[in-house]
């Protein structure tokens, strides 16, 4: 398999532009790309799906293990000429506190994969040498092989640029010049997910993918990513990971706009344990599925959107009463804050009881969480990797029986979520891959429900 990781110094440099606009434009010029994301990103996925045609994909040793890396990467990547892996932040930076684990460098190594370096050169000419050198030399075991130059101001600006690339021997693939156009729109988590934007968004990619084409040497990329040595290993396979449930029960997954934060492997992994899993759009269907077993809401932006679900008057009251039953519902982060009491002064579901509301304070990182009770999702004991990510809280952060537990920064424990009958609420986003056997427990949770939801409507 044909691959490559896009990498840059630091955030901002402009790789996932690079990134995205790659994967269209070799898609456009007949490749079959496979796109993945390094880490937990939610929103960079959409738009490589955006450009590919198919399910972008994360790639997070923190979360599912570093042994788990490369066979998730050849089940994203079968059927595929070349493989465009995104990658986080700078080149080393990964989680606090560890020498580089989860960086794009150490998701590089584990593939096997050579470096495509991103540089924003405004403000730079000779010094570029400079940098390139401190980057290829801080671990040589990670492979620099090529730059891509962002922001280039003029030909002279390139010249002087080219110069510094050919001073340490990395030979530059593209030039980007100075054009707020092909900028994707930001909100105040980052980018906006290409489910929101709609039209705005596949416009955004179109012009990035002809941006790429005109100013990247495509043949020289594809040349790149062919440089690799072949990959031993075998293919994730959710059928292999998880218990098949009999009885088939429906799994409504919500999706649409409102509920974006979710892994292409979750649904992969539902299914394989024998869920018949059904996408509701809480912003338009006015009900749940038909005969209903279990419900899962994850991640996204619902306090966006909070006016509309809150209008959604039939639907919040058919997930309270779902809720109420003791049906299994799965909801982490923007899922959460759907079964509040309130978002930001509107209705939700009422069937936590707390109120979620928006603040300046942006609550980010991994949790190493363990579940201090049992759970439709997990045993009391059970121990797992998450990630947090949200600018919302909640006015009650745990209840009686929390979702988790783990220390904090000052090593203060820390519970949060909620357990409530078959409900397991938190703010912590998981990767099913890491604990494939929650999702058997929470397909069989559904399978042994008594009760099927019957829709009114």
């Amino acid at each position: 398999m044909s691959r490559l990781v896009v990498a840059a110094p630091a955030s901002g440099s402009g790789k996932t532009t690079v990134a995205t606009g790659l994967m269209a434009a070799l898609r456009r010029a007949g490749d079959r790309v496979a796109p993945f994301k390094v880490g937990p990103d939610y929103i960079d996925p959409g738009y490589h799906g955006l450009a590919t045609g198919r399910p972008g994909r994360n790639l997070d040793p923190v979360m599912v293990g570093e042994h788990r890396v490369a066979s998730l990467f050849a089940h994203g990547a079968r059927g595929c000429d070349l493989a465009v892996v995104e990658g986080v932040m700078g080149l080393f930076d990964g989680r606090v506190d560890t020498e580089g684990i989860g960086s794009t460098a150490h998701v590089a190594k584990l593939l096997s994969a050579p470096v495509l370096f991103v540089v924003d050169a405004r403000g730079q000419s000779r010094s570029l040498a400079a940098l390139l050198h401190g980057f290829r030399g801080y671990d040589p075991t990670v492979r620099l092989g090529g730059v891509v130059l962002n922001q280039v101001g003029s030909a002279r600006h390139e010249h002087v640029l080219r110069g510094a690339c050919a001073e340490v021997g990395l030979e530059v693939l593209g030039v980007l010049p100075r054009d707020d156009e092909f900028a994707l729109p930001s909100r105040h988590l980052g980018l906006v997910t290409a489910a929101e934007h709609g039209r705005p968004a596949l416009d955004a990619v179109d012009a990035i993918a002809s941006a790429v084409a005109r100013h990247v040497d495509l043949d020289a990329v594809r040349r790149l990513a062919a440089e690799v040595p072949a990959m031993a290993v075998a293919t994730w396979d959710p059928a292999a990971e998880v218990s098949p449930v009999a009885g088939s029960p429906v799994v409504a997954v919500a999706g649409g706009a409102a509920f974006t934060f979710g892994y292409a492997e979750h649904v992969e992994l539902l299914r394989a344990a024998g869920a018949d899993v059904v996408v509701v759009d809480p912003l338009r269907d006015q009900d749940l599925p038909e005969g209903t077993a279990g419900l899962v809401l994850p991640g996204g932006f619902p306090e966006q959107h909070a006016a509309e679900l809150s209008a959604n008057a039939g639907l919040r009251t058919a997930v309270a009463a779902f809720a109420r039953s003791g049906a299994p519902v799965h909801a982490e982060c923007g899922g959460l804050l759907y079964l509040a009491r309130s978002l930001d002064g509107v209705p939700m579901c009422g069937v936590i009881d707390a109120e979620g509301s928006m603040t300046p304070r942006l609550t980010l990182g991994y949790r190493d969480a363990v579940a201090p009770v049992d759970s439709v999702l997990a045993r009391a004991g059970t121990r797992i990797t998450g990630h947090e990510f949200h600018r919302t809280t909640l006015s009650v952060p745990s209840g009686a029986r929390p979702a988790w537990q783990w220390r904090g920064h000052d090593q203060r424990p820390v519970a949060e979520g909620f357990v409530l009958d078959g409900v397991h609420a938190s703010y912590l986003h998981t990767h099913p891959v890491s604990a494939p056997e929650s999702v058997t427990r929470f397909v069989r949770a559904c399978a042994t429900e008594s009760v099927r939801y019957e829709a009114t409507r």
